[in-house]
């Protein structure tokens, strides 16, 4: 799977998880309906006979019916879930490093934020100066682009008796750039990187370019020992690769995880160590 099915990914985690709120949705509808056909049996404001020797059969009569409740109230929220997941993936806007039109998307990103932080310096420039009446401040600052009812609250001063922009979103506004830039730059240099892969002993571990992951595949299923060692390093399983795998930016700990399985007996061989300048 490539970076270009990204968009396709996406379609269907969000289908997923759509799904899986549907199903629950439906399922806590039937147990809802179970628990009210199960009650109507019992006569209105019919008290448990105490004594009576029909008191044990309906005491666990009782219980399955707020049992079925329970799981009803459980598959419900689980609905309300997975509906909230998949509607959170729907809006997401962030930028994903998986998203082939990151850079670019990146880019549009970077001019609007330098474009925001010119704006906030021209206009500090001109509400500072002192030439200049409020009136004429207002228009100056609705020329180079701002609203005029954000032009006056403006020149209003704040909490701290300033006015204009505070130095804070500068700064703010300057860590977003460089932010970005780096981000940027990173992008643009895994474009120019290569996919590697490499066995040690019987384990294949793959630094896909195309996946953004770093994949690991045993030949069968790890010990607990080692899934809680990549668990605790950020790896998780994938059915979809058969792998365990975790994003590039996690390459810095497969030295560590090599040493770790260097000794669990059957799984790598010591003297094969030399893989990790592969991923240094």
């Amino acid at each position: 799977m490539t970076l270009s099915n990204y968009h396709k990914r996406r379609e269907a985690r969000i289908e997923l998880y759509q799904d899986l709120a549907d199903k629950n949705a439906i399922k806590s509808t039937q147990l809802h309906d179970q628990v009210h056909k199960m009650a109507d049996v019992i006569p209105f404001g019919q008290p448990i006979l105490v004594g009576h020797y029909s008191e044990k059969r309906d005491r666990n009569y009782r219980e399955r019916i707020w049992n079925k409740m329970d799981k009803a109230v459980e598959t419900g929220k689980k609905a309300e879930y997975y509906a909230q997941k998949a509607a959170s993936a729907e809006n997401n806007n962030a930028i994903s490093s998986d998203d082939p039109d990151a850079i670019d998307a990146l880019k549009e990103k970077l001019q609007n934020l330098k474009d925001s932080h010119k704006l906030m310096v021209e206009g500090n420039k001109i509400i500072r100066k002192k030439s200049l009446t409020p009136e004429q401040k207002i228009a100056g600052l609705v020329k180079i682009g701002l609203r005029e009812s954000a032009s006056i609250t403006k020149l209003k001063p704040d909490s701290m008796g300033n006015i204009g922009f505070p130095g804070y979103a500068l700064t703010n506004s300057s860590a977003n750039i460089k932010r970005v830039k780096e981000r940027i730059k990173q992008l643009e240099k895994q474009k120019t990187e290569i996919t590697t892969e490499q066995e040690i002993g019987d384990i294949t571990i793959t630094n896909s370019v195309e996946e953004n992951r770093i994949m690991i595949i045993f030949p069968g299923i790890p010990d607990a020992a080692i899934r809680d060692k990549l668990k605790r390093d950020g790896f998780r399983w994938s059915p979809t690769n058969g792998a365990w795998q975790a994003y590039r930016s996690a390459a810095w700990k497969i030295p560590g995880i090599i040493r770790f399985l260097t000794v669990m007996p059957g799984y790598v061989n010591p003297n094969e160590y030399l893989f990790v300048e592969v991923l240094a």
